[in-house]
């Protein structure tokens, strides 16, 4: 009897807090959604073309690109055409690009009787800074824009320049990967 009482109590206690919870969630705009989904429009077909650049430096704009791509092919369900089939169309630029030093080291040399000191890098900060956004193809109308969306990775000088072009080129693919996320959380998690 006692045990029956307890169980009884128990499911009352958790279905008044059902109820109490429900309407919360259900009067703050609160929904579920399919994973892969777009939040807040129907995303039927995307374009995702070459990504612009204003920096000398070339070659980049195809990591960017690709990872966006990724991105949408890996954790959505809207297919990715040619920009003449596409409902929408994501675009970006690539508006600055800057490194700066980051750690140095001393060195001393003799030259001509004297000690001469002078710093020499060792690791240089790599910051990207991208525009990006998502237009509906039809209207023209920009479902969402940012013309300041940052990266930033560290990478190391060394003594080999063929070296030290790799260290940097893993550092844009890794600002690459984080900004291809933060672009599909844009487009696809918006409340």
């Amino acid at each position: 009897m006692f045990m029956n009482m307890s169980a009884k109590r128990n499911s009352g206690f958790i279905l008044l807090l059902v109820l109490l919870i429900l309407p919360v969630l259900s009067g703050c705009g609160y929904s579920f959604r399919k994973t892969g989904e777009p939040a807040g429009i129907e995303i039927t077909s995307l374009a995702i073309p070459l990504m612009e650049s204003t920096a000398s430096t070339l070659g980049f704009e195809g990591d960017f690109s690709r990872f966006i791509r990724e991105q949408f092919i890996s954790h959505s369900r809207v297919p990715i055409v040619s920009r003449e089939k596409a409902d929408f169309v994501l675009t970006g630029k690539v508006v600055k690009i800057k490194t700066y030093p980051l750690s140095y080291s001393s060195t001393q040399k003799e030259f001509h009787g004297e000690t001469v000191t002078y710093d020499e890098t060792k690791q240089r900060r790599l910051q990207i800074i991208l525009s990006a956004k998502l237009l509906e193809s039809a209207t023209g109308k920009i479902i969402w824009e940012d013309r300041s969306i940052e990266g930033k990775s560290s990478f190391s000088l060394g003594t080999d320049p063929v070296q030290t072009r790799y260290n940097q080129r893993v550092a844009v693919r890794n600002i690459a990967k984080s900004l291809a996320e933060t672009i599909y959380l844009k487009s696809m998690e918006r409340f």
